[in-house]
């Protein structure tokens, strides 16, 4: 069974964002690529897929070398929206000298093929390598230096063991080689949410059973104590708010397929042991959802895997709200030899 043909790459509507890029005004459009034309994708699940439509962004010049971002769950590919402590000139991310990517996964609701267009069925991280993989071979990439956070970090280690041959080196930024029983737990309550309550009022209370893993206690303390408003406490205006941002933005079936591909990410030891090329694995010192002792274990799987800490109050989103020393340390290691 394959997907719909499609005549030709779409373009997609340029959204506003909160954060103006300095670099080239065109790197803030969104592109579109459709792949496997000539021969399939084979899925993990077994189904074939042709005609795959996948949405990027591209920063800089075209080189054969590049660096890859992976986007964390609800992101996309505009990472000069969400992340402009990393990208631009003088950053860890320099569209003056590199050459970057990032593309929406496949499964996901930005662009690149969904559940619209797939119907409901079963997605796995390395799926999502491989079709990274053709977009790269589409853009003329040989070599490509991989950077990904939250799950961009879990796909940046599909992406280690997927294409060995093509990746130069990695950074993982709070995320474990594998999901552990509590994350997949918190997933499974969210998906829970979503089906007991379909048509959005499921995926708001998925968000909220995120966001309070995304957070710590203290970072909460810190930032939602008190009332918002008269008998409404902070905390709950604020969670409610993610909720309904979220909904305005994401698809529930979406939320369904890349926390089960998240979950069904379970490398084994061996295969994370074959794994030779320098690897930078940061954790996060308050991170509820990956505990930073369990990053650091998994880094110790590696045989090329340096660990470095990030110490915040806020929790696993530290790496978007408060980066401290990560840009530079995450500089220097793709600068390295």
């Amino acid at each position: 069974m394959t997907a719909v043909s499609r005549p030709a790459a779409l373009t997609l509507p340029l959204q506003d964002s909160e954060r103006c890029f300095s670099g080239n005004p065109a790197d803030l459009k969104p592109k579109t690529a459709v792949l496997f034309r000539t021969a399939p994708l084979l899925l993990d699940c077994g189904r074939a897929l042709s005609d795959v439509r996948v949405a990027y962004h591209t920063y800089g010049e075209r080189q054969k070398e590049a660096t890859l971002v992976l986007h964390a769950l609800t992101g996309n590919s505009a990472v000069h929206e969400w992340w402009p402590e990393f990208l631009g000139e003088g950053r860890p991310l320099d569209p003056s000298r590199d050459f970057v990517v990032c593309a929406n996964v496949l499964g996901g609701c930005a662009g690149t093929d969904g559940p619209a267009e797939l119907g409901d069925l079963a997605l796995s991280l390395r799926d999502m390598a491989r079709v990274g993989r053709a977009l790269l071979d589409h853009l003329g990439v040989q070599r490509v230096r991989v950077i990904g956070a939250s799950m961009g970090g879990l796909l940046a280690y599909a992406w280690l063991l997927e294409c060995p041959d093509l990746v130069e080196r990695a950074v993982v930024i709070g995320a474990p080689v594998r999901h552990s029983p509590w994350a997949v737990g918190l997933n499974s309550a969210a998906r829970a949410a979503i089906r007991a309550a379909p048509g959005g009022a499921g995926l708001k209370v998925a968000r909220q059973i995120a966001m309070l893993s995304y957070r710590s206690p203290q970072s909460l303390a810190a930032t939602q104590s008190g009332q918002r408003t008269p008998g409404v406490h902070a905390v709950t205006s604020y969670l409610e708010y993610q909720g309904e941002k979220l909904l305005a933005r994401f698809n529930e079936g979406s939320y369904l397929a890349l926390t089960g591909a998240m979950d069904h990410f379970q490398p084994e030891d061996a295969e994370l042991a074959c794994v030779r090329v320098p690897v930078l694995v940061v954790g996060i010192s308050s991170d509820l959802l990956y505990p930073a002792a369990e990053v650091r274990a998994g880094a110790a799987l590696l045989p090329n895997a340096a660990y470095w800490e990030l110490d915040s109050i806020h929790g696993h989103d530290a790496f978007l709200m408060d980066a401290g020393g990560l840009p530079e340390r995450v500089e220097a290691f793709l600068k390295g030899p």
